[in-house]
């Protein structure tokens, strides 16, 4: 099994209660926290090594890291491959700026956006645009509803009640 699996398997384990599963996810995110903030602190430097190296090198336990890698892969420039990777399997951290921020949006995660390091990375104007943009693409927007006596939208030069309204 991966360890892409292991992880899930752990994290939403249908067996584990909810004090386990509140302190599983609690962990997780204090240790999230100081490696994001441990790379956004160095947003040009591309971090590579194997999936084990990277675990100590944040000083993270190996499932808490392959969770962190399955939640940046998607806002990483070149994505690592999650599915099968092994302890010794080759990854990198190169990420996007504005993707990773959204990304962070669109997760609710406001102790991730919230970061002070993202005040250097992305003026406060455009940061303000992702958010909006983000909280927007969930918004569905319904269009002008057709009156019975207006001309058919299909084209047809008759009223609606008398063509496709029937």
């Amino acid at each position: 099994m991966s360890l892409l699996q292991d992880w899930r398997d752990q994290a939403y384990s249908q067996e584990m209660d909810q004090k386990e599963g509140e302190k599983l996810w609690r962990e997780y995110f204090t240790l999230e926290k100081g490696i994001y903030e441990q790379i956004l602190a160095n947003p040009d430097e591309v971090v590579t090594g194997s999936v084990a190296e990277l675990a100590e090198k944040y000083q993270v336990p190996l499932n808490i890291f392959v969770g962190f890698l399955d939640g940046i892969n998607d806002s990483l420039v070149n994505p690592n491959p999650i599915e099968t990777m092994e302890e010794d399997t080759q990854v990198n951290l190169g990420y996007d700026k504005e993707k990773l921020y959204y990304n962070m949006v669109e997760a609710k995660a406001d102790w991730l956006y919230n970061l002070p390091a993202w005040d250097e990375l992305i003026p406060a104007d455009r940061r303000k645009e992702l958010y909006l943009q983000q909280k927007k693409s969930g918004t569905v927007v319904k269009g002008k509803k057709v009156g019975r006596n207006d001309p058919c939208p299909c084209g047809s030069g008759k009223k609606y009640k008398h063509c496709c309204g029937r």
